[in-house]
């Protein structure tokens, strides 16, 4: 993905995928937390956990800004929709045909 790309599916979805990166996801979900929250609540290192958050910034799944020496984090809840609809939609392109295989090679 280039800086100015619009992540795909598969890029929003590589970027949930990381335990670590999920993680962060569940407690972005309750609100905005800066990133010594964050390392305090995974017990991990700054580097780490900016590290993590840059990938999910990258995917545009969360936003930052930055207010002093702290960096802020929130939730982009948007994509988290937009994301489940896309994913659905790439799936299902061809139309769905869940009751009978009309076209098989055995």
């Amino acid at each position: 993905m280039t800086a100015l790309a619009i992540p795909s599916v598969l890029d929003q979805l590589k970027a949930l995928s990381h335990e670590i990166r999920y993680a962060l996801v569940q407690h972005l979900a309750q609100g905005e937390r800066c990133v010594c929250d964050l390392e305090a609540l995974l017990e991990l290192p700054q580097s780490k956990v900016s590290y993590h958050l840059g990938i999910l910034r990258d995917a545009e799944l969360v936003t930052s800004e930055q207010r002093g020496k702290n960096t802020y984090y929130t939730l982009r809840q948007d994509q988290l929709f937009q994301l489940g609809g896309a994913l659905l939609t790439e799936i299902f392109a061809g139309g769905a045909h869940l009751t009978h295989q009309t076209k098989s090679i055995c």
